[in-house]
């Protein structure tokens, strides 16, 4: 993406650096909600929950709405290609599954600068660590739909309706971790449609871009 060496390590990652690197962050807002801020167990469980559920909205938000905003001018395209346009060209690449630290960090702090605006400090922590386990599961669960063979299941019916928002109907399916906010939305996908046809629709697509890509 970039010409520049430096520029380019910054836009690839493991998926195992989110879970290094955000964990120790979500202890240390539990540890603020509970020690300094003195709030109850059940205070923390319950605003952590809360901010886990929220980042289900978030997440569709960010993917529908930021993610796949494309601008008309030649720098708007580019930073849409950089944010999320390269997923969508090179969809198997191990290295742009997850959000790096370089994209990450920044956009943590600018939500967690307007979540301050309504919530106290410490009710804050808690539900800013609960937002924080919402988006590592997000994380964690884009790698393995794209990687992970799933059989059946919950899983298998996850990695099925984002493999349709790559390989069939980009402008629908917008939900990661959970198609919640799609359903209540309205953009899901059409059930009028079989499984089996979907299936294979999808996997026709899915071999004509890796033969592009090859």
């Amino acid at each position: 993406m970039f010409k520049n060496d430096f520029l380019e390590s910054l836009t690839k990652v493991h998926y195992s650096v989110p879970i290094i690197f955000w964990i120790p962050v979500k202890i240390y807002f539990i540890w603020r909600a509970l020690v300094p801020g003195e709030l109850s167990v059940g205070t923390v469980v319950m605003y952590y929950i809360f901010g886990l559920l929220f980042w289900t909205l978030a997440e569709y938000v960010l993917h529908r709405w930021v993610f796949h905003y494309e601008p008309s001018s030649k720098f708007g395209k580019r930073i849409h290609f950089i944010f999320h346009g390269v997923h969508h060209d090179f969809p198997k690449d191990r290295l742009r599954l997850v959000m790096p630290l370089s994209a990450s960090i920044p956009m943590a702090a600018i939500i967690y600068f307007i979540f301050s605006f309504f919530f106290s400090t410490y009710t804050l922590a808690a539900f800013f660590s609960g937002f924080l386990l919402g988006y590592l599961i997000y994380d964690e669960c884009h790698y393995a739909m794209h990687h992970a063979n799933f059989k059946s299941g919950l899983f298998k019916r996850i990695k099925d309706h984002h493999m349709l928002h790559h390989y069939s109907e980009p402008e629908k399916g917008f939900g990661v971790s959970s198609a919640i906010w799609d359903v209540i939305f309205g953009s899901g996908f059409s059930k009028k449609k079989s499984a089996s046809t979907e299936k294979k629709k999808v996997n026709e697509l899915k071999n004509v871009r890796e033969q592009q890509l090859n």
